[in-house]
């Protein structure tokens, strides 16, 4: 792969599919977003995707291929897009062959938690690293593993989903059954709802959006001593996972991203605090928790990269 070619990253979620043009870890051009909502079957979606994919070939020829990360469960190989379950009627869609043909570029399909870690490992925050494990903090929980210097897909290409594996077994129930999942415990609306329970075990009225994350950072980093503790349960709770990761693959370090990341030192040091608790100097001594580089980049330059590798293998 070289890092002077172009290509078009593509992070589809469930709000917009954003576009973009990349040489290397910078994003050259974009597109207008696509609204999801306004394509509401899956044909006329992907004709949107494609005709903008061609608006951006008319303005940049040399474009070699084309990657697309999206929020759900994908057959890498053959870009088969199993569903996305916040996108309706998209179960079982040959993404990968039907942009291809519409195009005329080779195009690659990939979960966007994994074109996230690949951006930071092999051009961002985790450069360098051989052994590496990277979480996007939002809504829900994504993760990309690399061991070995290479991308852990699993069996059926669904590994890295960390926000599905429990920190409780008697736990809330998640989306697949699975009690104890971290992000019905860390996503956005989790840690904004437990919170206004602290507030108001505590004799405080807050609505949601007082408890968002970016304002329980700001009532933190002022002192508040209940946002100070809801973060400091947050972190208690991700650092439980991160702990199994570290005994369970032994990583070098952990990339965070995502909005939640944002919050730095209220996130990161008692995050810090709780992971070093539970593991042992061997395993504890030489890791790092780093904040992810690219930020809402991150899903757009990885697909590039990925769909330019695709093109050497």
């Amino acid at each position: 792969m070289e890092l002077t070619n172009k290509a078009i990253g593509i992070d589809f979620g469930g709000t917009s599919i954003k576009f973009g043009v990349v040489i290397g870890k910078q994003i050259i051009a974009e597109a207008p977003p696509i609204l999801p909502k306004n394509h509401p079957k899956p044909n006329d979606l992907i004709q949107a995707i494609a005709d903008t994919c061609k608006s951006l070939v008319e303005k940049h020829p040399d474009i070699q291929a084309i990657g697309c990360g999206v929020p759900g469960f994908v057959d890498t190989p053959t870009g088969l897009i199993h569903n996305l379950t916040n996108v309706p009627g998209w179960i079982d869609i040959p993404l990968r062959d039907l942009l291809s043909q519409k195009t005329g570029l080779p195009c690659i399909v990939e979960n966007d938690a994994n074109a996230m870690g690949v951006a930071e490992w092999k051009l961002g925050a985790g450069a360098g690293f051989q052994h590496l494990v990277c979480l996007t903090l939002g809504t829900g929980v994504g993760g990309a593993i690399i061991v070995n210097n290479q991308l852990v897909r699993g069996a059926k290409f669904v590994a890295g989903e960390l926000g599905q594996t429990s920190i409780h077994y008697n736990g809330r129930v998640g989306a697949y059954n699975n009690p104890g999942a971290l992000e019905d415990y860390v996503g956005n609306n989790e840690f904004a709802a437990d919170a206004q329970q602290a507030y108001f075990e505590s004799g405080i009225e807050k609505t949601l959006d007082d408890c968002s994350p970016a304002a329980l950072d700001a009532a933190a980093t002022a002192g508040c001593e209940i946002a100070i503790a809801c973060w400091d349960d947050f972190a208690r709770k991700l650092a439980c996972t991160l702990a199994n990761c570290c005994w369970l693959l032994n990583p070098e370090a952990f990339v965070i991203g995502g909005g939640l990341s944002k919050a730095g030192d209220t996130l990161f040091k008692p995050l810090r605090k709780h992971l070093a608790a539970q593991l042992s100097p061997p395993f504890r001594d030489h890791l790092q928790i780093i904040p992810a580089k690219f930020s809402n980049e991150a899903g757009i330059i990885g697909c590039s990269v990925l769909a330019l590798e695709s093109l050497d293998s």
